[in-house]
């Protein structure tokens, strides 16, 4: 069974369970995706990973991080070897030097964790066969607001609200969003930041 190397290639609204997100991993050697839905929670805990926020205090996530380097063991990787009725199941490969261990866990979970170490996600190609789909790439006039790809975020309108603002006012909202946990608003706030630098 040939494993297949996976980057995260971000998170958007599922659109079809209200509530929920879709991570979208991508075959690293590859055009195909796989759409994943995942918890508010989960993605919060991936999205500030992917962002770079740091949230004032650590969440379950960095807990765990820490924990696991107090105690010498490592993340090695992360692999998502079943998908069964429409649910991925993963394991984490850890290793302390002198045991490797097999961990089960959810899926959205392991991508979080897996940020964290920076270790790599593979899954098999059977799951790929079942569950990656293409995605056309669309190319689109820069003057427009419309997204160049289907993975792109889609801007909703606090978007627009925050377009309005100086780059001061951006600032201490972010810092208001990260104060507060609201770390989908800070994402949001710190990518108009990034547009404007």
């Amino acid at each position: 069974m040939s494993k297949v190397k996976l980057s995260v290639l971000g998170i958007s609204y599922s659109q079809t369970q209200s509530g929920a997100y879709a991570l979208v991993l991508s075959e690293e050697n590859g055009s195909r995706r796989i759409p994943i839905i995942i918890g508010g929670y989960e993605a919060q805990a991936i999205a500030i990973q992917l962002e770079g926020l740091t949230p004032p205090r650590p969440l379950t996530h960095d807990l765990f991080l820490n924990f696991s380097k107090a105690y010498s063991i490592n993340l090695v990787e992360v692999q998502i070897y079943k998908l069964e009725e429409g649910v991925f199941f993963s394991k984490l490969h850890c290793d302390n030097g002198n045991k490797e261990v097999y961990i089960d866990s959810r899926t959205s979970d392991a991508v979080a964790l897996a940020l964290r170490f920076s270790c790599p996600i593979y899954t098999t190609d059977e799951i790929m066969e079942k569950a990656g789909i293409t995605l056309e790439i669309e190319e689109v006039d820069d003057a427009t607001e419309s997204p160049k790809s289907p993975e792109t975020k889609t801007y909703d309108s606090f978007t627009d609200q925050i377009k309005r603002l100086s780059v001061a006012e951006l600032n201490t909202m972010l810092d208001e969003a990260i104060m507060n946990e609201d770390y989908e608003k800070a994402s949001k706030i710190r990518d108009e930041i990034k547009k404007r630098s």
